[in-house]
């Protein structure tokens, strides 16, 4: 470990970049796993959790650990991509041990733990040597104020805390993209999913779910309050809040659509009419639709909205008015690829492609599939009998219901195959 730093900040590592000895980027810091010791013995540290590039995480002692620098860390290159599984002895220091609430022994004062470090000792072992504090009590001089105590001198690790924070995990992710959060919250206990959960902004929270199982999203939901939940669910694009209203039990997913502003409410409805694996149940109804009368500058404005995915932002839909979803008569989609060559004062309407038929509601997953593969797209419009726009299939969610279930979870080819000793070897 020639060159680290003795003492290492934990909430400082989140997201450093994890290389190899040449110098290609394994995958980024989520965690530091520990394992808690009898009586007043600092916490040994096993190892990292890393994130690699498939988004698993994998578990990398720390005896494969070479250099913790300021910006990254360095392992020796012999890492097992086995999936990372904690076990009951262990604790995750970011996920689980931020936000505790402590006794300082001396003062009998309570504060709320924001950061950890470790050191390596003589015997080459990490441990978790100390801990930074804020005041949440009487004793000390002045509110917020900080400290950093040995191990040896706090006590409450060991207790179940409820309602315990999330601000400082939180700010040690707050950089990290919806998908990676939710990849955190996935490994999380039930307990800490509901607190950080409840922590999180709306908006936030509502892009984070949309990247979770089904069980979790469920799960998380049923933790907040009903009314918070359909603020939450509004804030979720129409086709996931859809999904996920569907597998509430009947009387709660009525209850929430009733809370939900009404025209929120009725796209979610209209989407639930739909079956699953079809068109209308796997299309948004709010992509981006504009007259033909709107030009090109007019649209590329349009899918610069950083909410929009790639795939939605990918294709502009023209049609007469209203321009709300079920629209007038499709006319036809704009492909920004193409918009992008042309004059920005032109008409979109000079511009459009008008030989696709677009899909159909009822159309089976099969299909979409198959008409996507067609036409090379990663969108395509869901038209009714009238020919009128209903919304648009986006590749993301194709793939979504084309995949297993657990494909977040379940390995992929050859990733099993190591060049490292496994968990235990730590």
């Amino acid at each position: 470990m020639s060159g680290s730093p003795s003492r290492v900040y934990v909430a400082r590592l989140a997201g450093l970049p994890v290389y190899d000895p040449n110098g290609d980027q394994v995958g980024k810091v989520r965690d530091v796993v520990a394992m808690m010791r009898q009586g007043t013995q600092p916490p040994r540290v096993l190892g990292l959790v890393v994130e690699v590039f498939t988004r698993r995480r994998i578990f990398l002692p720390m005896t494969r650990v070479t250099n913790v620098d300021v910006g990254h860390v360095t392992t020796t290159g012999l890492v097992n991509m086995r999936r990372f599984e904690q076990r009951p002895t262990e604790v995750l220091v970011l996920g689980e041990m931020l936000d505790r609430t402590v006794t300082v022994l001396e003062t009998g004062a309570t504060a709320v733990v924001f950061d950890m470090a470790m050191e390596q000792w003589r015997t080459r072992d990490w441990v978790l040597s100390k801990v930074a504090v804020r005041e949440g009590g009487k004793r000390f001089r002045r509110r917020g104020q900080s400290h950093v105590f040995d191990w040896a001198d706090v006590s409450g690790f060991a207790q179940v805390e409820e309602g315990q924070g999330a601000t400082h995990i939180l700010a040690a992710f707050e950089s990290m993209k919806a998908a990676d959060l939710a990849a955190v919250l996935h490994d999380l206990s039930p307990k800490r999913r509901k607190e950080i959960a409840s922590a999180l902004e709306d908006e936030r929270l509502a892009d984070v779910l949309e990247e979770l199982p089904e069980d979790d999203q469920v799960e998380i939901l049923a933790g907040l309050d009903t009314e918070r939940a359909a603020d939450v669910l509004e804030e979720m694009s129409p086709d996931d809040a859809a999904d996920l209203i569907a597998e509430l039990p009947t009387e709660t997913a009525e209850a929430l659509l009733t809370l939900m502003e009404p025209d929120e409410a009725e796209d979610v409805r209209r989407l639930l009419t739909y079956e699953e694996r079809t068109a209308g149940g796997l299309m948004t109804s709010e992509p981006v639709i504009l007259p033909a009368d709107a030009t090109v500058a007019d649209a590329l404005a349009q899918v610069r909205n950083a909410d929009l995915s790639p795939a939605l932002a990918a294709m502009i839909y023209v049609c007469r008015p209203p321009l709300e979803t079920p629209t007038g008569r499709f006319i036809g989609i704009g492909h920004i690829q193409r918009l992008l060559r042309e004059r920005p004062s032109e008409l979109v309407s000079v511009v459009l492609d008008t030989d696709l038929d677009g899909l159909r509601p009822d159309d089976s997953l099969t299909t979409v599939s198959k008409y996507l593969a067609t036409y090379n797209l990663v969108a395509a419009p869901v038209l009714d009998d009238e020919g009128r726009l209903l919304g648009a299939v986006t590749v993301d969610d194709v793939l979504d219901h084309l995949l297993p279930d657990d494909w977040r979870e379940s390995d992929q080819p050859g990733d099993n195959d190591s060049q490292e000793v496994d968990h235990d070897a730590s």
